[in-house]
């Protein structure tokens, strides 16, 4: 494939940049665990999917809702919602996008052994096809979220998804989506190779190739893009920032990110694991089921300090479970003062005057800085008298721990485009039916704030919806359902003269990196 070659010496170093139809390679910072677009709902799963598939709303770069494989939709009344998709879309087999293949794509999400995607569609009750590109949906009950939930149903094949398992897709057997790049390969733990959709329906991809390379390692990757070996990266080092930042022959961008960093704290057991007395012993009771343990937390993190030394600057102190651009945020809420002396005497008045000790679980590949940051935490928890033992895991082995609730006090990561979606997932009472509770790790509950989700659902006035939206994130901070640390600025890296538009919701999508 021609190639311009632009020779830059930096030392030994020859930079190879990429001429506008060549192969892109970029550096993911996050392991890639399934190609089924209807299976595992983690980020570095969706953001490949975007690349081969397509959903009937889009968002974008701001994360508002915008027209995807569906050019309209309306409320048809409280309960039935119409939507209109875009007429001659064909699969990247040739075959035509039809209402069936989105009828079959919302079934499927409820059929996939242990899929995550339910959700997104448990609420719809009924489908009708009008026609072939017309498609009627029930609800039943008053649901405003329809077209934000099915920003996540990505719209399979039909023909080829039809009795194909996360394993096909794996292989690539039923990797036949509309969107903007054609499957190639998938290698586990190294990349995902693809190959430009001619026929998109969208904006041509500027590049025949793309190479997506699992580079988990901030070094690793780092050092990728600087010997040529990578075009792009995400997730820069904040380390690294001055340093890139100074660099001519790159570009860098930012923006406030949708991500939310938290801790979980198991509210739902008498006894979670990994809590004993400083003597070793298991402890009688859970103390984080206790509203002045959880505060106590809270205030012995001090988050500026995480902010300044340990993300260089590249995050904010959060109070809210979504970032500030985000819908629904309530800015009235504060992030928690540091404040260890106030900490100590809330332990003790909860029965806790010498701490006791914890196991802090953590991610060691997934989130900006991730272990650093579980190893001050810990530290400053045990200025407080909390003795935390700090575990982390990759990403692929510490997500099933999670789900099966073997961690008391976890570090985890969520970005949403509207605060009450944030909290149906993270907060909510678990309750599969309505969607509810899909990663309330802790086990939280509390009626009042699932009542007001419902009906900030039921609305389709954004005012009051959005009113309701922080008055549920009110109740939830102020409970301390979960431990706000701070909100991710995501930063891209890049070779010039490419370019990227930045994304609130840190997707690093090859179909909008150009040549500036």
């Amino acid at each position: 494939m021609r190639r311009l070659l632009r020779i830059l010496v930096a030392g030994s170093i020859s930079w190879a940049v990429p001429a506008h139809g060549a192969e892109l390679r970029i550096g993911l910072a996050a392991d890639v665990t399934s190609m089924d677009p209807h299976f595992l709902a983690i980020a570095p799963n969706i953001n490949i999917a975007w690349h081969v598939f397509d959903a009937l709303t889009h968002v974008d770069e701001d994360t508002r809702l915008i027209p995807g494989l569906a050019v309209s939709w309306r409320a048809l009344d409280a309960t039935t919602w119409e939507f209109r998709l875009r007429p001659g879309v064909r699969f990247h087999d040739g075959g035509e996008l039809t209402a069936e293949d989105v009828v079959f794509s919302i079934e499927r999400t409820l059929k996939v052994p242990n899929g995550q995607y339910g959700i997104f569609t448990r609420r719809i009750v009924g489908k009708e096809v009008r026609d072939a590109h017309t498609l009627r949906l029930k609800t039943a009950t008053p649901y405003a979220m329809v077209p934000y939930d099915l920003n996540s149903v990505f719209i399979v094949s039909r023909k080829a998804a039809a009795r194909s398992g996360p394993e096909d897709f794996d292989s690539g057997k039923a990797m036949v989506g509309t969107g903007p790049f054609r499957f190639v390969r998938f290698a586990r733990g190294d990349r995902v190779e693809l190959a430009r959709n001619d026929a998109y329906w969208g904006t041509r991809p500027a590049w025949e190739k793309v190479a997506l390379r699992i580079v988990p390692t901030d070094p690793a990757r780092l050092a990728g893009l600087l010997s040529g070996e990578l075009d792009a990266i995400e997730q820069v080092p904040t380390a690294d920032l001055p340093r890139i930042r100074r660099d001519a022959r790159l570009n860098t961008v930012q923006k406030v990110s949708w991500r939310t960093i938290f801790f979980y704290l198991d509210q739902q057991r008498d006894r979670a694991p990994g809590l004993a007395d400083l003597a070793g012993r298991p402890l009688a009771r859970n103390p984080f089921r206790d509203l002045r343990v959880r505060r106590a937390l809270s205030k012995a993190i001090n988050r500026p300090a995480i902010v300044e030394r340990l993300m260089d600057g590249a995050a904010i102190p959060a109070s809210n479970l979504v970032s500030p651009p985000v819908f629904g945020y309530a800015p009235d809420l504060k992030p928690e003062p540091y404040d260890p002396e106030g900490a100590k005497r809330l332990l003790a008045e909860a029965g806790y005057p010498d701490g006791f000790a914890m196991t802090l679980s953590a991610t060691n590949n997934r989130y900006v800085n991730d272990e650093q940051i579980a190893q001050a935490v810990a530290q400053m928890f045990a200025r407080v008298g909390v003795r935390a033992r700090v575990e982390t895991l990759p990403l692929n082995a510490y997500l099933p721990k999670g789900r099966k609730g073997e961690f008391a006090f976890a570090m985890f990561g969520w970005g949403s485009f509207s605060a009450d979606l944030a909290l149906r997932a993270l907060v909510a009472t678990p309750d599969p039916d309505k969607g509810f509770g899909a990663f309330n790790w802790s086990g939280y509950s509390n009626p009042a704030i699932d009542r007001l989700l419902e009906r900030a659902f039921a609305t389709v006035d954004e005012k009051q919806r959005e009113g309701l939206a922080r008055d549920a994130m009110r109740l939830a901070m102020r409970d301390h359902a979960v431990i706000a640390l701070h909100h991710q600025v995501a930063v891209w890296a890049m070779r010039k003269p490419l370019a990227y538009a930045p994304r609130t919701d840190e997707f690093t999508l090859a179909h909008q990196i150009r040549e500036k």
